[in-house]
Protein backbone atom coordinates (compact mmCIF):
# COMPACT_ATOMS: atom_id res chain seq x y z
CA UNK A 1 0.00 0.00 0.00
CA UNK A 2 1.65 3.35 -1.29
CA UNK A 3 1.53 6.11 1.11
CA UNK A 4 2.68 9.65 -0.36
CA UNK A 5 3.24 12.73 2.40
CA UNK A 6 3.10 16.26 0.71
CA UNK A 7 4.22 18.57 3.68
CA UNK A 8 3.33 22.36 2.87
CA UNK A 9 3.32 25.69 4.98
CA UNK A 10 -0.12 26.23 6.03
CA UNK A 11 -2.42 28.89 4.42
CA UNK A 12 -0.46 28.55 0.72
CA UNK A 13 -3.07 26.42 -0.59
CA UNK A 14 -6.11 26.54 -1.13
CA UNK A 15 -8.44 23.04 -0.22
CA UNK A 16 -9.17 22.68 -3.97
CA UNK A 17 -5.48 22.73 -5.17
CA UNK A 18 -4.64 20.25 -1.97
CA UNK A 19 -7.35 18.18 -3.36
CA UNK A 20 -6.29 18.68 -6.89
CA UNK A 21 -2.93 17.36 -5.45
CA UNK A 22 -4.25 14.12 -4.01
CA UNK A 23 -6.04 13.43 -6.88
CA UNK A 24 -2.96 13.56 -9.30
CA UNK A 25 -0.35 12.03 -7.21
CA UNK A 26 -3.06 9.04 -6.83
CA UNK A 27 -3.34 8.96 -10.01
CA UNK A 28 0.14 9.03 -10.41
CA UNK A 29 0.88 6.12 -8.91
CA UNK A 30 -2.13 4.23 -10.56
CA UNK A 31 -0.24 4.59 -13.64
CA UNK A 32 2.91 3.20 -12.59
CA UNK A 33 1.81 0.27 -10.32
CA UNK A 34 -1.87 -0.02 -11.86
CA UNK A 35 -5.11 0.49 -11.21
CA UNK A 36 -5.56 -1.99 -8.83
CA UNK A 37 -3.73 0.06 -6.84
CA UNK A 38 -6.03 3.09 -6.94
CA UNK A 39 -8.24 2.01 -3.64
CA UNK A 40 -5.16 1.36 -1.62
CA UNK A 41 -3.32 4.06 -2.66
CA UNK A 42 -3.02 7.20 0.91
CA UNK A 43 -1.86 10.94 0.15
CA UNK A 44 -1.51 12.49 3.22
CA UNK A 45 -1.11 16.53 2.93
CA UNK A 46 -0.23 17.90 6.09
CA UNK A 47 0.18 21.83 6.48
CA UNK A 48 3.21 22.72 8.54
CA UNK A 49 2.82 26.18 10.88
CA UNK A 50 3.99 29.35 9.29
CA UNK A 51 7.60 30.16 10.43
CA UNK A 52 7.84 26.41 10.95
CA UNK A 53 10.20 25.75 7.91
CA UNK A 54 12.88 27.11 7.07
CA UNK A 55 15.36 27.17 3.84
CA UNK A 56 19.04 28.05 4.38
CA UNK A 57 18.67 28.81 8.22
CA UNK A 58 16.29 31.38 8.04
CA UNK A 59 12.16 30.27 8.51
CA UNK A 60 9.70 30.78 5.57
CA UNK A 61 6.11 31.90 6.78
CA UNK A 62 3.06 31.82 4.53
CA UNK A 63 3.40 35.30 2.80
CA UNK A 64 6.96 34.14 2.12
CA UNK A 65 6.20 31.12 0.17
CA UNK A 66 2.46 33.48 -1.09
CA UNK A 67 5.09 35.63 -2.68
CA UNK A 68 7.50 33.32 -4.18
CA UNK A 69 4.47 31.41 -5.87
CA UNK A 70 3.33 34.66 -6.93
CA UNK A 71 6.63 35.01 -9.08
CA UNK A 72 6.84 34.28 -12.82
CA UNK A 73 8.51 31.49 -13.35
CA UNK A 74 12.16 30.49 -15.44
CA UNK A 75 11.90 32.20 -18.32
CA UNK A 76 8.97 34.50 -17.94
CA UNK A 77 10.11 37.10 -15.22
CA UNK A 78 10.93 40.62 -16.65
CA UNK A 79 14.36 41.15 -17.43
CA UNK A 80 14.60 44.86 -16.55
CA UNK A 81 18.51 45.13 -16.75
CA UNK A 82 17.41 44.35 -20.48
CA UNK A 83 15.25 46.87 -20.88
CA UNK A 84 17.60 49.75 -19.30
CA UNK A 85 19.45 51.86 -21.35
CA UNK A 86 22.77 51.19 -22.08
CA UNK A 87 26.03 53.24 -22.81
CA UNK A 88 28.45 51.58 -25.24
CA UNK A 89 31.29 53.62 -26.50
CA UNK A 90 34.75 54.52 -25.61
CA UNK A 91 36.76 57.94 -25.10
CA UNK A 92 34.40 59.76 -23.89
CA UNK A 93 31.86 58.84 -26.94
CA UNK A 94 28.83 56.95 -25.73
CA UNK A 95 25.98 56.17 -27.23
CA UNK A 96 22.11 54.79 -26.28
CA UNK A 97 21.77 51.59 -27.53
Amino acid sequence: MPLIEVKLIEGVFSQEQKQEMITKLTDTMVSIEGENMRGVTVVLVEEVKSGDWGFGGKPVSTADARALAARKGPGQARDEAAEQPQLVGSSGRHRMR
